[in-house]
């Protein structure tokens, strides 16, 4: 990654100075909060970097310097009556023999596989009706909209909203394109046939992969217009780009953008994170022909303020994957760029993903649903990101709304997530759009660090857990300072099962005065995992919500099964779980 760092201006109150780092092997400094106290949060150089550079101070609003202290109560994260005393006795029973299993490692490992002999042996109509009587109605709010009101009426009581996810979706094989949505020349079968420049291995895109999406479209859309019928107001949906967009092609888009960042660090031969106009064309005439160019009118695209230097987000911006093809058909040499060049056929696909997402946003809009875009495999993630930051430019237009419609998803067990982030920062100020962020730790550890080994290129997660939870913690600090020093507009979700983490963020929100209900931070948890939090936020006022998949049995659960997996850890620690829930149980035995 391209090295980064800010320096001299004020990003966050009582900040001397925040740095980033581009190499996950070295030490990154995100947060300086007084003289005395200064914490770690990653392995980084601390080079300059061009895209995080400067983000510039915004006036505090009169309203938030006058604002009184607030009195906030400390939630009491583990009081068995806060968690569980709104629920009743059975599923209290069912939520203790689910996690008890859940703490049997082989069983969460081995789920899904269990569960398809489970189909062979006994049948999918009993093993399925198991499973909708104990898993599913745990972990799951129902099969419908409908089937989902008890549960979103009993969370309305407690003060709870809705994240809706349709989670009946078909993910691409990862490891071998088991479902055949790409497919080699040769192989048979219509597709769209595709031939990159430069000798590329030419592609066959399935076609029944692209009808596939577009019906997802319209699912997607029925999951928003859900958000709207069962929550009225401040309602959240979930969705996965990789349902929308042939997983192959993503991973495509991304290369393109990972060869752009090393693109500019070439041009940067000071590792500054700034190129001068005179760099810019020193290195554009080593590696392109000029023919007829006029880099005057580039530079000037590049650099619109005279200001003599270009960073990185100017340069992204110039060098997308759309826009690709116009500039490696001048290189001198076969480079690493020119073998990520998309054909034609390529970025026709890449602009049709692009419209079913603006689709789902601008039905968002219109619904008042709120919509967050997950993360995912980090062979994705470029171009996830890169789709969310066009989104984000005209749904989150400070021209055009008060609030965020787009919320993109930041993994914090990421080295390089912090660069990321405060890269994001920047260009929200730069092209004038509200910051909307979901901070998560990160579901994918076990395929990240197993395809690093495979590929052979150092491991892109976090050495240690310790590691994880300071950059999640710091992350947290960094927006909501920001969001306090710019004001309103701002908005992060804080969807996390670590109370550590809670307990840091509810002290930070009481000391910079912010009231337990503003609109623009929120904290979420999973439907069926750490209800102590979730309903103890909820009781104090603070804007909580529960994660909620739905859609039929048959669908829903292999996909439950592997968050299971995913989440094993978690699960199979479960300890405190189970000790919330004998507590309650055994209160409500001696009528207490």
């Amino acid at each position: 990654m391209l090295s980064a760092t800010i320096h001299s201006r004020r990003l966050l109150p009582r900040a001397a100075a925040v740095k980033l780092g581009a190499s996950a092997r070295n030490t990154t400094r995100l947060l300086t909060r007084s003289s005395t106290v200064r914490r770690s949060i990653t392995s980084s150089s601390t080079k300059a970097a061009p895209h995080t550079a400067g983000l510039t101070e915004v006036d505090t609003p009169d309203d938030f310097k006058t604002m009184n202290p607030i009195a906030l109560t400390k939630p009491d994260f583990d009081d068995p009556r806060s968690a569980h005393g709104s629920k009743s006795t059975s599923s209290l029973l069912r939520a203790l023999a689910v996690f008890q299993i859940c703490r049997f490692r082989f069983l969460v490992k081995n789920a899904e596989t269990l569960l398809n002999i489970s189909s062979k042996v006994f049948g999918t109509t009993i093993t399925n009706g198991i499973m909708k009587h104990t898993f599913f109605r745990h972990f799951c709010a129902g099969e419908d909209s409908v089937g989902m009101m008890p549960v979103i009426d009993m969370l309305r009581k407690n003060n709870i909203y809705p994240i809706l996810d349709y989670a009946a979706e078909n993910e691409a094989d990862d490891d071998n394109n088991s479902q055949g949505i790409l497919s080699s020349v040769g192989e048979g079968g219509e597709g769209i046939f595709s031939q990159p420049p430069f000798n590329q291995p030419a592609r066959t895109y399935d076609y029944k992969s692209e009808l596939d999406c577009d019906d997802h479209v319209e699912i997607f859309k029925s999951c928003i217009r859900s958000v709207q019928d069962v929550s009225h107001t401040n309602g959240f949906a979930a969705l996965k780009v990789t349902a929308l967009g042939n997983p192959e092609l993503l991973e495509r888009m991304s290369d393109v953008i990972v060869e752009v960042k090393r693109l500019f660090a070439k041009f940067d031969e000071k590792n500054c994170g700034f190129i001068t106009r005179e760099e810019f064309i020193k290195c554009y005439e080593t590696n392109f022909v000029t023919d007829g160019d006029n880099l005057d009118d580039v530079i000037e695209t590049l650099d619109p303020n005279n200001t003599g230097m270009i960073d990185y987000i100017a340069f992204a911006k110039m060098f997308t994957p759309y826009e690709l093809p116009m500039f490696t058909q001048k290189c001198r040499d076969i480079g690493p760029l020119a073998l990520v060049t998309p054909s034609n056929e390529e970025i026709a696909l890449m602009k049709k993903m692009s419209e079913r997402l603006h689709t789902l946003a601008e039905e968002a809009d219109k619904c008042g649903t709120k919509l967050l875009i997950d993360a995912e495999h980090m062979k994705y993630q470029p171009a996830i990101d890169s789709l969310v930051l066009e989104l984000q430019q005209k749904y989150n237009s400070k021209e055009t709304t008060t609030r965020p419609v787009i919320f993109n998803t930041y993994q914090c067990y990421l080295k390089d997530m912090p660069e990321r982030m405060l890269t994001d920062l920047k260009r929200a100020e730069r092209f004038s759009f509200h910051f909307a962020a979901k901070l998560v730790r990160g579901a994918y550890m076990v395929h990240e660090r197993k395809r690093a080994k495979q590929m052979n290129y150092p491991s892109p997660i976090h050495d240690t857990a310790m590691d994880t939870h300071k950059c999640y913690d710091e992350c947290i600090e960094i927006l909501l300072r920001q969001r306090h020093q710019s004001g309103p507009g701002l908005e992060v979700m804080i969807a996390t099962h670590n109370k550590q983490s809670i307990e840091k963020a509810v002290e930070l929100m009481n000391e910079l005065n912010f009231n337990p209900s503003d609109g623009c931070i929120h904290f979420a948890q999973l439907y069926g995992m750490s209800d102590n939090l979730t309903f103890t936020l909820g009781k104090h006022g603070y804007n909580a919500f529960k994660y909620l998949p739905y859609g039929q049995v048959h669908e829903v659960m292999p996909y439950l099964l592997r968050r299971a997996q995913e989440n094993g850890d978690m699960l199979g620690n479960s300890g405190s779980e189970i000790t919330l829930l004998q507590k309650e149980l055994k209160n409500r035995f001696l009528g207490k």
